[in-house]
């Protein structure tokens, strides 16, 4: 769907670390990590992120692709309601959502397709850039943050440069510029970066790092969108991906487009505003392509030393803070499971450790499938259990309610539906409506599971199940249930779908069934 690489030799460059093992699928969820969100807009304090308030935050995200092809819209809005893909996202612990589109998606008369608007009759009408619009206001409701990443000049194709005979850089700079102003004043869509996947062809013209060619040299043409972007946006973070192809640096010549951020130390971007700056590289593993250094004999002992070299310089001198943009894999080969539980550690854990958004939320990608299974709603347990211990929810804190009671006068509904069925299992939505005079506060609602049902995962709260019952606690980003208002609770669970559960109850207080 979008990169391919320059497989070359490896250069010894290694350090030895410890073999991180991917937690078991079936372990219960870590304790709530600080907050991963904040409070407004995001600057840089070395290499660390923080929110408006001087607070560390950290994109704990995930890739949800389809803008920058020719649907103009995000996949899998033929399967599911764009609402409901977003609570599941916030509900699985990711933070951000890096929302790939094409500068053709945002041309006047570029219509959108891909949608069941039955399923989505909100979307309707809507040209690509509103649907950015949607995708932003959904996050905003579940305290997500957005990052806007410009994939293609047009929908076909990747291009190695910025620019295309048919897609100038004014275009590119033109369209970055409106994107900026549009969003000003609003803190969930924290940056652009700026172009995905600059890198070297075999004729040589292609990206290069530091080389002074104006037409080239990535690193100038990111200043060149840089500053256009601050002056039209100064809250926002400006996110620069490395090459894939550096000669004369202690790295390997090339790697990952995208990946290669060898050439900063010498040729570093220069922003006005430096704390806006952050450097942005891809990773992948062998189901992407089968690079010399998994077949080196230190594998995975190697791996930590290579990071360095491409790219963990930047966090480890300070020079700014690190995105991993992109990584991911389909753990078909056994050396990608040790290859991610690895990278992960290496990332770190809580709000200080390496930003990243995971490639991808969407299953039809060809490299490295998705965090969902094929039919856009069954999460793959396998992937998620490397990348749980080290998610921060919206946030922060992901951890619901706690358990109190409701207030004097509480009154509920449950509207409870199966929304997919299978031999093995089933999907099913709760929304939970306040009927009474007083807030709900830290709500926690709970149900008898019927026998033989067994909860897998959920989203739009924080759900577990004990024995028998089932609790979902009210998530962060929506504490409190205002009077008349409702919020919807997702399950995927194995078992019978029928029958349905019908003791909801807020504490002690019974809730009515729709």
């Amino acid at each position: 769907m979008r990169r391919r690489l320059t497989a070359l030799a490896l250069a010894a460059v290694l350090a030895a670390a410890p073999v991180a093992a991917a937690p078991s699928a079936g372990a219960d969820p870590a304790p709530a990590a600080p907050a991963g969100t904040g409070e407004g807009p995001w600057s840089a304090e070395g290499a660390q992120l923080v929110d408006a308030s001087g607070e560390p935050v950290r994109m704990t995200g995930v890739n949800w692709f389809g803008s920058e092809t020719e649907t103009y819209a995000p996949h899998g809005l033929w399967a599911r309601n764009l609402e409901d893909m977003v609570a599941q996202m916030a509900g699985l612990g990711f933070n951000t959502i890096r929302l790939p589109y094409s500068n053709e998606a945002l041309d006047p008369g570029a219509e959108p397709s891909g949608i069941d608007f039955e399923l989505n009759p909100g979307l309707e009408g809507l040209s690509g850039l509103e649907i950015i619009d949607r995708v932003v206001e959904e996050a905003d409701a579940h305290g997500m943050r957005v990052v806007l990443d410009r994939h293609r000049p047009a929908a076909d194709s990747q291009s190695p440069l910025w620019y295309t005979p048919d897609r100038p850089e004014s275009e590119w700079i033109d369209d970055w510029t409106m994107l900026a102003e549009r969003y000003a004043g609003d803190p969930t869509v924290i940056g652009a970066d700026l172009h995905n996947e600059p890198h070297s062809t075999a004729d040589g013209q292609g990206a290069c790092w530091g080389c002074g060619d104006p037409e080239r040299d990535w690193r100038l043409a990111a200043e060149r969108a840089g500053e256009a972007v601050l002056e039209a946006n100064p809250d926002w973070l400006v996110i620069v991906e490395g090459v894939d192809c550096v000669p004369g640096t202690p790295a390997p010549e090339c790697g990952w487009w995208g990946g290669n951020l060898s050439g900063v130390p010498e040729h570093p971007v220069r922003l006005s505003d430096p704390d806006k700056l952050v450097y942005s590289a891809h990773e992948y593993a062998t189901s992407v392509a089968d690079q010399d250094w998994f077949d080196d004999p230190a594998f995975p002992d190697n791996m930590p030393g290579l990071w360095d070299a491409f790219f963990g310089h930047i966090e480890h001198d300070g020079a700014a803070p690190l995105l991993l943009g992109e990584f991911g894999t389909t753990l078909q080969d056994p050396r990608d499971g040790v290859w991610l539980g690895e990278l992960m550690s290496y990332l770190g854990e809580g709000p200080t450790g390496v930003d990243f958004t995971y490639w991808s939320w969407n299953p039809n990608s060809g490299d490295t499938g998705g965090i969902l299974q094929d039919d856009w709603t069954t999460v793959d347990q396998d992937k998620y259990a490397y990348l749980e211990p080290y998610l921060l929810p919206p946030g922060g804190g992901g951890g619901g309610g706690d358990g109190g009671g409701p207030p004097d006068g509480a009154a509920c509904t449950v509207d409870y539906r199966v929304t997919d069925a299978w031999d093995a299992g089933f999907t099913a939505e709760a929304v939970l409506t306040n009927d009474g005079s007083t807030a709900l506060e830290d709500w926690t609602l709970t149900w008898t599971a019927p026998e033989g049902v067994r909860v897998a995962n959920g989203w739009g709260a924080r759900v577990s199940q004990d024995g028998g019952t089932v609790t979902a606690s009210a998530p962060d980003w929506a504490r409190a249930l205002e009077p008349g208002a409702s919020s919807a609770v997702g399950v995927q669970a194995t078992g019978p779908s029928a029958p349905a559960p019908d003791d909801f109850r807020i504490g002690d207080t019974a809730c009515a069934t729709a």
